[in-house]
This record gives structure tokens, sequence and C-alpha cells, in this order.
């Protein structure tokens, strides 16, 4: 079989999932192993497509290679796959799966991206490989690596693919569509319009007055980021009502209008400075302009089923400031064109992203459905959060998501400087062995729960000196 493997990670030969890969081909010297590094060579790939076009028609089974990065796949293989959907290649008779490391932070939703974006390109696709970074060190993980290859293969002798519903552009929100006659954008399944202001920014909004500059209050401050292009005529008004009906003043920054030198390269150059190795100056521009402000927000229009290519070396890149929760306490939202509740991956990813950071998520405003009530209704969310520094409990999204960063950061402690200063100052480091009274507590209560006679005679006391404590907080 000849077995493509699209290297997504921008250290080329140099990536560790790439080894895993390489280990398997040495296993399975009967199949064809074909490389294409994708990562380093996006840049090129934009100019001159025919090296992948050809290395793609000659592949049966077409293996996406990356390590995880924040939540997804680099934002070179992101591109990479937006090239293969322009490409218009036939993928009949092929197959995909995927071989990711990481440290298992949300690699469910990198691998259910892939998933997602083989659907849209009828590509028959099979489960993948999810290692640790450390697993082809081990015998376990190497025996894993090799039993999952097996079970691919039957699997494919078999015809079994595991295949999510294939869905056009228009089902994922595709160009914006116009009332006859009219210039207004029309919401996707919707018949109520954005309604757009004039260039000073005055949008009615519904039983409100309209709200010029000069009403804003003082004191606080927004920001929206985009990755605005002519043709978002939706998005565009979309943000425009936000701006208008925002009780405070907004700043909109176009990430298209940033002159990234390229995506993160994880070279780790900013692991003990926070310095990125790039000199455009990204990681000024992310703490000086962005992260000032009292909330971010974020409008996009989906694309293959993410916030597209661009918006994703924008939070590649945001590894300058490592594992660090910089923004914790700072109330994010979202301005969302296209059909975002069919998209189960995207909203999980968005809630578990503000969740691990620390951030309120004040709410995703989308033009599926009434798109000003939802604008207008974010725009006071985010008002009420930034005013009452509302900041509720992390769920598990973000308890679990914390914790392996825990993990991870004191590890590495003597690489991630930066990060573990600053895990340090903010008591992130709660390991449960810390907790040696309420261990010591829970041996005690063991013993007893052990012993009838001692069991028998507390009875109902033991539940009544359990709670003990939360009636002192009721007096």
């Amino acid at each position: 079989m000849n077995i493509l493997i699209l290297n997504g990670s921008p250290k080329g030969g140099n990536s560790i999932t790439l080894h895993t890969c390489l280990y398997l081909e040495k296993k399975y010297p009967e199949h064809t192993f074909r490389y294409l590094n994708v990562g380093p060579k996006i840049k090129q790939l934009e100019k001159n497509f025919s090296p992948a076009l050809e290395a793609l028609r000659e592949a049966e089974l077409i293996v996406f290679c990356y390590p995880v990065y924040t939540f997804l796949v680099p934002s070179q293989l992101h591109r990479f796959i937006e090239l293969m959907k322009a490409s218009g290649l036939d993928f009949s008779g092929k197959a995909a799966t995927q071989v990711s490391t990481s440290k298992h932070f949300y690699d469910i939703t990198a691998h259910r991206f892939i998933e997602d974006n083989c659907a849209d390109l009828a590509l028959p696709y099979l489960d993948g490989l999810s290692a640790d970074m450390d697993d082809i060190l081990s015998e376990k993980g190497r025996r894993q690596a090799t039993d999952w290859l097996d079970f691919t293969l039957w699997k494919l002798s078999r015809r079994e693919f595991r295949r999510p519903l294939v869905q056009t552009p228009d089902q994922v929100g595709g160009d914006a569509r116009v009332i006859p006659g009219s210039s207004t954008p029309v919401i996707p399944g919707s018949s109520t319009p954005v309604i757009p202001g004039p260039d000073d920014h005055v949008i009615p909004g519904p039983d409100r007055e309209s709200q010029s500059a000069a009403s804003k209050k003082d004191g606080k401050r927004a920001v929206i980021v985009t990755d605005l292009v002519p043709e978002d005529v939706t998005l565009k008004a979309m943000i425009d009502r936000f701006v208008a009906v925002f009780p405070y003043a907004c700043d909109v920054i176009n990430i298209q209008d940033f002159p990234f030198m390229g995506g993160c390269l994880s070279c780790f150059s900013c692991a003990a400075t926070g310095k990125c190795v790039y000199k455009d100056g990204f990681d000024e521009f992310l703490r000086g302009t962005i992260h000032k402000h009292d909330a971010i927000l974020y409008a996009f229009r989906i694309k293959d089923h993410s916030m597209g290519s661009r918006f994703k070396m924008y939070d590649d890149r945001q590894f300058c400031n490592g594992h660090r929760t910089v923004t914790m306490g700072t109330p994010f939202g979202y301005l969302v064109e296209g059909h975002y509740s069919k998209e189960e991956n995207l909203r999980l990813l968005l809630e578990a992203r503000a969740q691990v950071g620390g951030n309120f998520l004040a709410g995703v405003a989308t033009d599926e459905f009434d798109v000003n009530k939802d604008i207008d209704t974010l725009a006071a969310t985010v008002a009420y959060a930034m005013e009452k520094q509302y900041t509720p409990p992390q769920n598990f999204l973000g308890v679990g998501g914390m914790k392996i960063f825990r993990d991870l950061i004191y590890m590495m402690r003597g690489l991630m400087r930066a990060d573990h200063k600053f895990f340090k100052a903010h008591g992130q480091y709660d390991f449960p062995q810390k907790k040696w009274k309420t261990s010591l507590m829970m041996y005690l209560v063991g013993w007893m729960m052990n012993n009838p006679s001692i069991k028998r005679k507390a009875g109902a006391k033991m539940s009544e000196g359990m709670i003990g404590p939360y009636k002192k907080i009721l007096e």
C-alpha cells in the first residue's frame, strides 16, 4: 500500500510525531511510506501545490501527522487542508487517518477537526492514533502504535470507515445572502437582516436609543479581534452593530493587516524570556495592544469547521506567553457568521478555551436566527462582566485542562521558567499531596468506617460531622 505521511509539524524532520511514523515504516516494510513536509514548506506549497498534488494522487492511505497546537492542528497544516480543498482533487478510492502527539490536552478537538474536514473532502476516514509525546520511547507505546496500524489496515481491508455527515459550504456558513433589491445582508436560515449603520456607527437597536461615540461610558475598553476580508459583508455589519450598542468604547483590530512572518515554529526560544524568535513584533502587539483591554471579543466567519487558518496562526503565535493564563478574569465573547449550531467541535473548543484561560464566556452571537438580539445580548453581558468583574468557577473543561498544564509545567520547570514562575505566583500548583491535613483526616475516617463497632455507634453522626463546617457558614 502507498501510505502518504503529511508531516504537519513546523519542525520538519525534527518532529517527535514524525518519529512515530518513521518507526511504523520500519515495522511494516511491505508498505511504501512517502513523506510530505507540509509544516516547514507551507509557503512554497502556497506558491506551487503541484508536488503535493502528485503525492496525494499516488497515495492510497493519507496520514495527517502532527503535534497538537492550541486545541487543533498547527496553523501550517490547517492552511494545507485549505489548499487541499481548493485543489479540487478527487479523493475517490483513498482513505485517511491521523497520528498526533501531545500531553492529551484537547487532542479530541484536534482529531475531530481532521475528521470533519475529511468529510468535506468526501475522504473516507479511519480513527487515528493519539499518542503521548514520549510513547514511542516505551515498549508499551511502541506496541500501541503497531496495534493501531494493524487495526487500521484491518478496518481498511473491510472498507469499514467512520463517515461523519458531509456538509456543503452553505450548510457551514457560506457567503451572506442579500435581500433582492437591497444591499442588506441576510442571516442564513432566517429572514432577519443585520442592521448596518452609517460610518459614525449610529445603529438603532430594538427598543433602544441610538448611541453615538460621545455617549460611551468612560473607564473601560473592549477590543474585537477579527480577520475581515472585503467579502465579509455580514460579519462587518455584525461588528458595526456591536460597536454601536456596546456601552463602552470598543477597538476593532483586523489581523489580516498584521505582518505575520509565519506560524509558531515550536522552537521554545520564548520559554525562558517570553520573546518570540520572529522579528515581526507579534509578542509586543499581543501584550501591549490586545491584552490591555478589559474584554476581548473575536469576530470570524466559520471556515473549515474552525476560525480559519489566519486565526489559527494568531492562536499558535500566542505561545509566546507559554502556558500562562495571562488574560484570566477578562471576559470573552464571539461574533460568528455561519451555522454555529451545527459545529459541535467548534462550540466545545470555544468553551474550553475560555474555561482553561479562566475567562468568563459572555456569549456567542451568530447570524443564524435573530442576529440583532444576539448581538445586543452579548454586548450587555460583556458590559456587565466588565463592570462586576464576574468570574464563575471553572467546570471540567477548565479544571481538567489546567491539571494537565500543572503537571507538565512542573515537570519541565527547568526549561519553561517563565511558566513555572507564573504558576507558582498564582497558586496553580495545587497538587493534592500538599493537602496533608485532609489526607490524614481521610485515613482517620477510613479507619473509623472500617471498624464495625465505631461505625455502629457513630451511625448518622458521621454524616452530621461531615456537614458541620457547612452549617457554620450558614450561621
